[in-house]
């Protein structure tokens, strides 16, 4: 009945509607099945639906049947209709022997778990729902596997997540691997995420660190699709960077390359928008000279801009 769909509705309605009895009698039959009815279409909806209702002695009962067996969990949570059950599994865990079994079972899978399309969401609820305490593992592994998570689609999103719900020495491992492989990581089409997401946390010494190893590469970074988005960043949100991008891109033998560049002619915008004083005007007088090439598809956005008027 669990695994058709009128019948799973039905089984529903009895924990609702039924006694505790009843309850009981559908507990008992289905709990040594509870692995086969997390995967399925209409099983994962019971068993979401038995997480939310059953005592903690019969919740303690479905993680002990779901880790009995290495990497089972993590089979479960890569799962597309399991990883529902799993996550609503993190959700209502709360005594130290659920949290323990279930982050036993987890983390052999970390990098598993965070490259898979459903995987992910386990972690990003783990980390939403359990303590800063029970979440040091996934930390840890986020420090470890920095590089491989931050590169990876799904990864991107989660390890901005573990920054952001970290806190103290884990957080500053976190940005200090960041900002130490910035320069790999900006030019990445997920990478640069994370170097964008540690900027914006305006932590000064991780973006000192970041600055460094910038230096002397802005021409390069803000002609790449990925990374011109990070040095647009950098102008907006690090006005101590903004003097040694300008410099950098003015000193290019061809500037004429640079503005009509698809890709630095946003570089360029973002300058003209937050330089001022002597910076501003230095960056305008290199631009006028160029005026020639003012229709120009991506030179236009540049001429037409009423910055070009002071």
């Amino acid at each position: 009945m669990a695994k058709d769909q009128h019948g799973c509705r039905f089984l529903q309605r009895i924990f609702e509607d039924g006694s505790a009895l009843d309850a009981m009698i559908i507990f008992n039959e289905v709990i040594p099945h509870v692995v086969e009815l997390m995967m399925d279409p209409f099983g994962n909806y019971l068993m979401q639906k038995l997480l939310d209702v059953c005592n903690e002695e019969q919740r303690t009962q479905i993680i002990l049947m779901v880790t009995s067996e290495p990497g089972q969990l993590i089979r479960i949570s890569l799962n597309a209709y399991g990883t529902r059950v799993v996550q609503r599994l993190v959700e209502s865990i709360k005594t130290r022997k659920q949290i323990s079994l279930v982050k036993s079972a987890l983390r052999p899978g970390f990098l598993n778990l965070i490259r898979d399309l459903n995987g992910n969401h386990v972690t990003q609820r783990c980390l939403q729902c359990l303590s800063t305490e029970h979440n040091e593992f996934i930390f840890e592994d986020a420090t470890k596997f920095c590089i491989d998570i931050a590169t990876h689609r799904h990864g991107c999103c989660v390890l901005q997540k573990c920054i952001a719900y970290s806190s103290g020495l884990q957080r500053e491992k976190l940005v200090t691997e960041i900002s130490r492989n910035s320069l790999f990581l900006a030019q990445d089409p997920y990478g640069n995420y994370a170097v964008q997401f540690v900027l914006e946390l305006r932590d000064f010494s991780a973006i000192a660190a970041m600055l460094a190893q910038l230096k002397g590469h802005y021409v390069e970074l803000s002609m790449q699709k990925f990374s011109s988005h990070m040095v647009e960043r950098c102008l907006t949100h690090c006005p101590e960077s903004r003097p040694q991008i300008v410099r950098e891109l003015i000193s290019v033998p061809h500037f004429d390359i640079l503005i009509q560049d698809p890709y630095a002619n946003f570089v360029i915008q973002a300058a003209l928008a937050v330089t001022k004083g002597s910076l501003h005007a230095t960056l305008i007088e290199v631009i006028r000279p160029h005026s020639i090439l003012r229709n120009n598809p991506y030179c236009k956005r540049i001429f037409s801009r009423n910055l070009l008027k002071n």
